[in-house]
């Protein structure tokens, strides 16, 4: 049995829209990532593929600032991109280590 998650904290709508595109660009740009080997082909699809994920994003922040939602609380959004394995995801983004000779 699968350990229970921490549940996600209390979010707005505009909030969890700029979670989920977030981690989609995110995603998209591990995909990417050259030091993480794979085909020109899944990289070509994921960066055709950005560009409106990166819109999405845009429009995401945008509808929060119409809202009013000037801020962005650090704390909070940093716990649901934990519950939703953002850490992982992000990782996928980095240089990797070296590989010991």
């Amino acid at each position: 049995m699968l350990p229970e998650l921490p549940p996600l904290p209390a979010l707005t709508r505009a909030e969890c829209e700029l979670i989920d595109r977030y981690l989609e660009v995110v995603d998209l740009l591990g995909r990417i990532n050259p030091a993480r080997g794979g085909d020109t082909y899944s990289c070509l699809r994921a960066a055709q593929a950005l560009v409106s994920r990166a819109a999405a994003l845009r429009d995401a922040l945008t509808v929060m600032h119409r809202r009013g939602e000037t801020e962005v609380y650090e704390e909070t959004l940093a716990r649901a991109l934990r519950v939703l394995d953002g850490e992982r995801r992000a990782g996928r983004v980095t240089v990797p280590p070296p590989s010991p000779s």
